[in-house]
């Protein structure tokens, strides 16, 4: 009786470690491969922006007065005045330059001096031509000199006459030398009159974006000064990979998000025919592609959204209703073809497959597989071709 009890313990202790080293299931993860609605879209980071962006720059060159408007302040078309040029003070003058002026000067009113008394002269040549000619006709009306004297002393005051004319007009050009001469050592006064100044109006009704020269201070002509848009006539702009930009079609539908409110629709208005060289974070060189979107819907969804805001754009380039998908996280590379574990009679099978479009979830399953088979999702290495598995669902 001892030895069968003895027997016993010993056919169960080795009972127990072959067990014990008998291969076990591998528990895995399963999905079904179905028939699913798929949508395949770039998702890229794009920048709001004012469709029309107006830069209000200097006219005239001049002394700028300091901009009482602020961004986010309402302008009016031909209404507001967003800016008033007035003439800018006079260049200081050196030491040498001061003296070249007076000496400038000095010479004006010199010559002022000598055109007053050349006025002085013919006025007083007029009058004794004047005087002459009052004679001759009374001597001409006794028959005391003859016609040709008589025509001779009217020519000499006429003479006389377009002389003193040529001396006043001289006299007015040195005045006028006197004051130019006058006004470069003067300082004078930069806003005298108000009618001077030239006011710069608001060429469309909007709001104020950025001031970009608010304090007082002279200006060149083509100096920007603010700049104006409308906030409510946005769009999005998205830079794209060229190998993305290529599969999106104009009129393609589009999502907004991640700006910091409820998602907007929109749709791609218009893709640029050239790209640009871009440096990524990685310092790789990307050739980019500018894509343009037009927000749709009701604006008030988007009355928060401003100028130059950061948002994310999910534009669609596929999208197929009842297409037999598989998950991404069960597909892996077998070499150059995607494979992945179906779940046949509790084992493991590596299946070669042909995919066709996918997204970050699902991809197109276009052979290798068929509706209703399960397959392991994220395979561990311990998954092999043949490895009996069991799913987590089972235990």
């Amino acid at each position: 009786m001892r030895r069968l009890i003895l027997a016993i313990a010993v056919l169960a202790l080795i009972a127990g470690i072959v067990w014990a080293f008998l291969p076990r299931p591998v528990e895995v993860e399963v999905a079904n491969v179905a028939p699913r609605n798929l949508e395949v879209a770039v998702l890229e980071e794009g920048e709001a922006r004012i469709r029309e962006v107006f830069t209000i720059s200097a006219t005239i060159g001049g002394k700028l007065r300091r901009i009482d408007l602020h961004a986010g302040d309402p302008v009016y078309a031909q209404k507001t005045v967003v800016a008033v040029i007035g003439p800018a003070a006079p260049a200081l003058l050196d030491s040498r330059a001061r003296s070249v002026a007076e000496a400038t000067r000095s010479a004006a009113q010199s010559a002022v001096d000598l055109a007053a008394a050349q006025v002085a002269q013919a006025e007083a040549a007029l009058e004794f031509k004047t005087a002459e000619a009052d004679r001759s006709r009374a001597l001409f009306e006794r028959a005391a000199i003859s016609q040709r004297v008589l025509d001779a002393t009217i020519l000499e005051q006429r003479t006389a006459q377009a002389a003193i004319d040529s001396a006043r007009a001289n006299l007015a050009v040195r005045q006028r030398e006197l004051e130019s001469a006058e006004a470069v050592l003067g300082t004078g006064d930069p806003y005298g009159a108000e009618a001077c100044c030239v006011d710069i109006i608001a060429p469309v009704s909007g709001r104020v974006l950025r001031v970009l020269t608010e304090n007082e201070q002279v200006v060149q002509p083509g100096t920007p000064i603010m700049e104006i848009g409308n906030p409510g006539n946005l769009e999005i702009t998205v830079d794209l990979l060229s190998r993305d930009a290529v599969r999106v079609r104009e009129g393609s539908e589009a999502q907004i998000t991640g700006w910091g409110g409820a998602p907007i629709t929109a749709r791609v208005e218009r893709i640029e025919p050239s790209a640009r060289t871009r440096v990524s974070a990685l310092g790789i060189d990307e050739q980019r592609v500018r894509v343009i979107l037009t927000l749709r819907g009701n604006p008030a969804d988007w009355q928060l959204l401003g100028h130059g805001f950061r948002v994310i754009a999910h534009i669609n380039l596929w999208k197929g209703d009842g297409v037999l998908s598989i998950p991404v996280g069960a597909l892996f590379r077998d070499g150059s073809d995607w494979a992945t574990y179906a779940v046949q009679d509790g084992r493991a099978l590596l299946q070669i497959i042909t995919l066709g479009e996918r997204n970050e979830s699902f991809a197109q399953v276009l052979s290798g597989v068929k509706a209703g088979d399960q397959v392991i999702l994220h395979p561990s290495d311990l998954v092999a071709d043949g490895v009996a598995v069991s799913l987590q669902s089972d235990r």
